[in-house]
């Protein structure tokens, strides 16, 4: 008997439906059937923690992406092209013929690089003043100059540039790399936003796991002491918390057990137990007193400008992630130099500022790396969503050039002191081997021992993968 008229009494499940007909014999023969579930079920963290075997020898265990919010301009950092210099405010029309429309239709005289360049290391890269401490490192980069993507405005490049697909929504290819590799860290998420102040437009999407199971998606960590929410315990002893997380397991395997494989559950539940142990991984990873002072002075920790500082600290702890085994790593750029690289007006000051954030740190991490034997296992990108205009918009900026622009890996099986492609005299658009995004994304897979035509996930009626049906392996830029 039931007073209140508002109870609903519940369905029977299938599991309690042969668990009551034919004597139960129903049950029997289902438990067997889902012994291998529920035994996933318990540790439904297992499969993001371990390490998963590659299709092929990999060179590579880890990636640090170095993400340049805003879009670096070629032909002012890595790509010197004297003809700008010699044509200097004439018309692009006249001069490169036929110029597409830009984002803000304001196409302005043809811009020189208010920069020089000089010839850096024993390969003689080209480098502008803008990167006098990566210039240093010109022996360990393989500069590809002939990139390019088919959006140029900054939200579909971002998705693009991430995932493979200008949609909204797709898994990112961190967490491609952590769906097919695993990790080596049990106390650390596989995938890593390092948050140096700026979330890329399109925002957290970005990091997504999308139709990947939701224990892939990427953990964004803020660059202060405490990068994370509630990362210490507010319980009085460790029994307590003990107790308290004992209590969580038992009542989540009693409800995974109920409702069987249930991936927004299971995922969360691998999320809260991978949260309990980073609350002593997290304050220990974060703690650089134990770096010396010559290595903290390396990465601009005590620098003059407070950018360098803060690029400088999340660059450090990179390294020290790669160290524990965290298989992808994002950096986002500090905020407040202008706005992010896109410098539509202000080129000078603009870049200028987010140069100084960056240069000094990404310098000592590649060297930091190198000494500590750690260079070869890593592959560092650099990597904007598209490059910038040769010519002015207005009169000292650059709109976004998707036509042909600038990236650079180092370590993890390229090799260094290359260049590779190029664009055409004026820097706008590639016309030498050019790169796809779906090309990078295929070379940072194979670097790592993976098929890019392998890693697939059954969603939707067919196998998606990260380069969908693109991409070539950039075989010519590998040791």
């Amino acid at each position: 008997m039931f007073p209140c008229q508002r109870y609903q009494i519940p369905p029977l499940s299938r599991r309690q439906m042969l668990t009551q007909a034919a004597n139960g014999f129903g049950a029997v023969a289902l438990s067997s059937m889902l012994t291998e579930r529920i035994t996933v079920a318990n540790d439904v963290s297992s499969d993001t923690v371990t390490s998963k075997p590659t299709h092929f020898p990999a060179k590579a265990k880890h990636i640090i992406f170095l993400y340049m919010d805003g879009g670096p301009s070629q032909v002012d950092t890595f790509d010197p092209k004297p003809m700008l210099d010699k044509h200097h405010g004439k018309s692009p029309q006249e001069i490169l013929g036929k110029v597409e429309p830009t984002q803000f239709a304001n196409i302005g005289k043809l811009l020189k690089s208010p920069w020089a360049f000089k010839n850096y290391g024993e390969c003689g890269l080209p480098v502008s003043d803008l990167f006098p401490h990566v210039g240093e490192c010109a022996d360990e980069l393989a500069v590809v100059r002939s990139v390019v993507s088919p959006f140029s405005e900054h939200t579909f490049a971002n998705y693009f540039l991430h995932s493979g697909s200008g949609l909204q929504g797709r898994p990112s290819h961190g967490a491609w790399f952590s769906y097919g590799l695993g990790t080596e860290c049990d106390d650390l998420p596989a995938f890593v936003i390092l948050n140096g102040g700026l979330i890329p437009p399109g925002g957290l999407d970005c990091f997504g796991s999308g139709f990947l199971p939701a224990a892939y998606q990427g953990s964004v960590f803020t660059s202060g002491e405490a990068p994370l929410a509630n990362i210490r315990p507010t319980e009085k002893s460790r029994d307590l918390q003990d107790a308290k997380l004992a209590l969580m397991r038992r009542l989540d395997q009693s409800r995974l057990q109920q409702l069987g494989h249930v991936d927004a559950l299971e995922s969360a539940i691998a999320n809260y137990e991978l949260a309990a142990r980073m609350q002593t991984a997290v304050p220990q990873l974060t703690d650089l007193r134990d770096e010396s002072k010559e290595t903290q002075e390396m990465y601009g920790l005590n620098d003059d400008f407070d950018n360098t500082k803060k690029f400088g600290r999340i660059c450090l702890i990179a390294r020290r992630l790669v160290e524990r085994g965290v298989r992808f790593v994002e950096l986002t750029c500090p905020g407040g130099n202008g706005d992010r690289w896109d410098q539509h007006g202000n080129l000078v000051d603009g870049h200028t500022k987010n140069a100084k954030s960056v240069d000094k740190p990404i310098a000592a991490l590649l060297k930091d790396l190198k000494q500590r034997g750690l260079l070869n296992e890593t592959l560092v990108v650099w990597c904007g969503e598209f490059g910038r205009t040769p010519f002015a918009q207005g009169g000292d900026g650059r709109d976004h050039n998707p036509f042909g622009f600038t990236i650079w890996m180092a370590g993890g099986g390229v090799k260094g002191g290359i260049t590779y492609g190029a664009t055409d005299d004026f820097g706008y658009r590639a016309v030498e081997n050019k790169v796809e995004i779906h090309d990078l994304h295929a070379t940072m897979l194979h670097l790592l021992g993976m098929d890019h035509t392998k890693l697939t996930y059954r969603f939707s009626g067919r196998d998606m993968r990260l380069t969908d049906v693109h991409g070539h392996v950039l075989h010519d830029i590998l040791a």
